[in-house]
Parts: C-alpha cells; structure tokens; sequence
C-alpha cells in the first residue's frame, strides 16, 4: 500500500523547513486508538507537522491491518504534513515490510553493529526506501535505557562526529540521529545539572551544514505527572528527564526531529490512575481512558509550543 493513498508524506520537505526555522518536528510514539487520537488533536489544534512513530513491538501489539485502518480512520490530508515513521526498525526485513504496509518513513538501526556493517545494513533500506519515495533515519552512536522489548541497551556510546560525513555519504540516508547524552525510558540523568553534549552536536552540525539532524530519548518527564502516579500507587522515584531548555537549545543547531515516547505514556498512567482513584466505583474504560487521553493531548500541545516550536509552521511547508 503507498502511503500516499493514506493522506501521509514523506519527512524530507518538513525537515528542511524545521532546519530552515530553527524547530523541530515532534516524532510522538503511539499504540492505540486513544493515543493515536490524543497526538492528531494537538498537532490539528497547533497546526504544525507531527511524525506519528510506531515502533516494531507496537505494531505487533496493535496488528497491521488494525494500525492502518486507524491511520484510514483518521482521514489525514497532505496539506496536514504528516508522517507515518517506523521507530528503531531492528532490521531491512522489518523495514521493507513497514513501507509496504504504507508508512512514509522509517528508521533503520543498526547502532549496536560496527561501523561497516551498520552502512552496508542502512544501505540496503535506503535503496528500496528510496525506490517508493520514502525517507529513511538511521543512528550512529547508541543509547543506554529501556523503551520496549525491541529498543533497550545497558550501555551507551556517544557518536563520533569523524564518522558522520562518511556514514551519511555511504548510505544515503535523509536523516540521521546521534547519541549526546539523552536515553531511553523515564530516568534519562542522575542530577538535574547535567548537560547534554553540545560539542558534540555542534561538530556534527559543522561537519554536516543544513542536514537532519535527530535526537532520541528525549523527554522531559514531567515532574508533577510523576508525583501524580507515585501519589495514586505507582512507584517511579528519581524518574528526571531532560531539561526543556536544552532541547529547544538543540533546535538550534539541527536538530529538526525530537522523540517523545516516555512522557506520553506518563501523561496517560498518571491521568488514568488519578480517575480511578478518586472515583473507584467507575468502570467504565471510555472515562478513564478519556481523561487519559486529554491529559496526553495537553502534553503533545505543551511540547510543540514549548520545546519543538513546531506549533503555526503548516504555511511555509509544500
């Protein structure tokens, strides 16, 4: 299926766009109808691009042909700016099996490999990408933390901007993202007075003038949603994400595309377990799962505003 029958495009015109204005492009994970729903409410009420990223584990969990008839269901016009992406695709078979289903945009990661082998991996996604016009991200460096079953490392390296020029010129690629000190899961630093590597993201950027440029790992984790779950039962001490001020600093220097998964699924526990606890005799899943739902909303609308600085870019884009 071509995706754009589904009303989605490609990252490369929004990319050079965010490049071009100095934002980012918010890629939010999402698994469901509800969260599905919670992103496309907030990025039609800011009015800027959004990336809808699904991972391998969430595909699997939703079911292909349920995942696309939610994407058919949303009735997604290219004037909208939308893309469809794969998330740390784990491998060229998943990758080509997400672009037929009809997604615009994938990422292959093959991080974890050496040098070579993640090229000669990369390049052959971005050979039959290319051939359906869609865009392909790939990674140089890796990032410790847990996301799911399929996106999780206990160590971490950051990239090396020696190789960047080669890497991108070997395969090909439309975007690539780098390692600088963020990670996967809800407890990204130790101490809030950790900076993230701006040296290296700023030789990156020399050694790669106007290219996309791709941070993962990089919510904020919302304090006051944290201490909502610990308060209604959950037990998520010194969860601390990264800093607000230094992803919009990042926006500054290339990076065109943000990953947002973590602070989405607190925005849904927290809501969701405050509604059932302070009504315990509610069992109905349509209330609790919608304010669920709104709370995730707000945290989309918060972050285009506030950090991606995406809201209002819908105009310029073609």
């Amino acid at each position: 299926m071509k995706y754009t029958e589904f009303g989605l495009v490609n990252t490369r015109a929004m990319f050079a766009d965010a490049i071009a204005r100095k934002y980012a492009v918010p890629a939010f994970n999402f698994y469901n109808m509800e969260t599905l729903n919670a992103i496309l409410s907030a990025t039609r009420a800011t009015h800027g691009p959004v990336i809808l990223a699904a991972s391998q584990s969430a595909i699997k969990y939703m079911g292909d042909e349920m995942l696309m008839g939610l994407i058919r269901g949303a009735n997604i016009g290219p004037d909208e700016q939308i893309a469809l992406h794969l998330d740390h695709g784990g491998s060229v078979d998943a990758c080509i099996r997400a672009i037929d289903m009809g997604f615009s945009s994938v990422m292959i990661d093959a991080s974890k490999l050496p040098f070579e082998q993640n090229i000669e991996i990369t390049k052959s996604v971005v050979e039959y990408a290319h051939a359906h016009n869609v865009s392909v991200e790939a990674e140089l460096g890796t990032l410790s933390g847990i996301e799911d079953e399929n996106t999780q490392s206990n160590t971490s390296s950051y990239t090396n901007p020696d190789d960047v020029v080669k890497f991108v010129t070997a395969t090909g690629i439309d975007s690539l993202a780098i390692a600088i000190g963020t990670s996967h899961g809800a407890y990204k630093r130790q101490s809030d007075d950790e900076e993230l590597r701006f040296d290296i993201l700023q030789s990156v950027a020399e050694k790669l003038p106007n290219f996309p440029l791709v941070l993962h790992g990089a919510s904020q984790i919302p304090a006051h949603l944290v201490q909502t779950i610990n308060k209604f039962g959950g037990d998520m001490p010194n969860a601390r994400g990264i800093a607000p001020q230094q992803l919009r600093r990042a926006t500054e220097m290339n990076i065109c595309k943000i990953n947002v998964d973590s602070d989405l699924r607190i925005a849904m526990t927290a809501a969701v377990r405050a509604s059932l606890a302070t009504n315990p005799a509610n069992f109905n899943p349509r209330e609790y799962l919608g304010a669920g739902t709104k709370e995730m909303t707000n945290v989309c609308i918060d972050e285009i505003k506030n950090i991606m600085g995406s809201d209002n870019k819908l105009p310029l884009i073609s």
